[in-house]
């Protein structure tokens, strides 16, 4: 499968809007995405294939930490790299621009995710207690420290 890793333009919008709603049960709204978009702290990247936006992620970066807000990949592009690739360009980005560590939040219960992260570099480092709801779960904290010279 072709893709490539892409900064977020607004060509994109329509399609993270797709991904949002079928990938998560409050769903960022196309207003959501463009405020993210203006933010000069913001940096979000898209894994396109042809025309078709197949996954994203989204980070923000304050002070020499990066947050990652979303990550998701369409249902049936996962398992093909895509989730890797866009993780990789974030943290590398990150770490280009002075980043110490990059982290995320995660469900306890979501163990794709949670494999991906450890597989690349990503520490447990905490809980949120009753972070998420619809249904309430706890969320694990996953950081990832940049070591030795950008």
């Amino acid at each position: 499968m072709d893709y490539t890793i892409v900064p977020v333009s607004s060509g994109h919008i329509e399609g993270i809007v797709r991904i949002e709603k079928e990938c998560f049960r409050a769903a960022w709204t196309r207003e959501n995405i463009e405020g993210e978009l203006a933010n000069e702290n913001a940096r979000f990247l898209a894994a396109v294939s042809g025309t078709e936006v197949i996954g994203y992620i989204g980070v923000h970066e304050i002070a020499g930490e990066a947050y990652i807000s979303n990550i998701a990949v369409l249902p049936q592009y996962r398992r093909r790299g895509v989730g890797e690739a866009l993780l990789t360009n974030a943290a590398q980005g990150a770490r280009e621009r002075g980043c110490v560590f990059i982290t995320l939040e995660v469900r306890g219960s979501n163990a794709a995710a949670i494999s991906l992260y450890r597989k690349n570099g990503f520490e447990e480092a905490g809980f949120r207690k009753n972070f998420y709801s619809e249904p309430a779960e706890d969320a694990v904290i996953y950081t990832k420290y940049f070591r030795g010279l950008v």
